[in-house]
């Protein structure tokens, strides 16, 4: 499952109604002391238990939609905790932000005939993302053998294979 994909997915159509499926995947996970996880009406959260939890451990998020046809459309989407999620994206915009007024000062001072040494910051600033890129892939590689014990705990619960896109 680790690849270059950021955050895999999938899309699942199951017969039954929601409150069946939510009773089923909470009786699921209160049997078993490998996963916790958050219940409500319309959306699932499967974790790791706290005991294997570590910084890079990946959650399966569950939106479900009742359908015309009596059925359930199952939206899973693996991918590390909101927290994570929220300082990599952070640190992408800043460096987007810092490298584009990099850019345009250092543009103007080019159209100025001036010398414009902090247009090295924006390949120092490419270089910091390629670096949180490669971090990112290296805590997707340590939390990979638990989002397939996630993966394989949610086609067990389902009693079908899920394709991720």
């Amino acid at each position: 499952m680790s690849s270059l994909r950021i955050r895999p997915r999938f899309k699942t159509t199951v017969t039954g109604t929601t409150k069946d499926y939510i009773i089923g995947i909470k009786d699921a996970i209160d049997d078993n002391e490998e996963f916790m996880g958050l219940v409500s009406e319309h959306y699932c959260v499967i974790k790791i238990c706290l005991e294997e939890r570590h910084y890079w451990s990946p959650q399966l998020t569950l939106s479900l939609e009742e359908t015309q046809e009596g059925s359930i459309e199952v939206r899973g989407l693996y991918g590390p905790k909101p927290s994570v999620w929220a300082v990599f994206f952070m640190s992408y915009a800043a460096l987007g932000v810092l490298s584009l007024f990099a850019g345009v000062f250092g543009l103007s001072q080019v159209m100025l005939e001036k010398s414009a040494p902090i247009l090295w910051v924006i390949p120092i600033m490419a270089a910091i993302a390629i670096g949180l890129y490669l971090v990112a892939q290296g805590g997707q590689k340590v939390g990979a053998e638990q989002m397939f014990r996630i993966h394989h705990f949610y086609e067990q619960v389902n009693k079908q294979r899920v394709t991720l896109k």
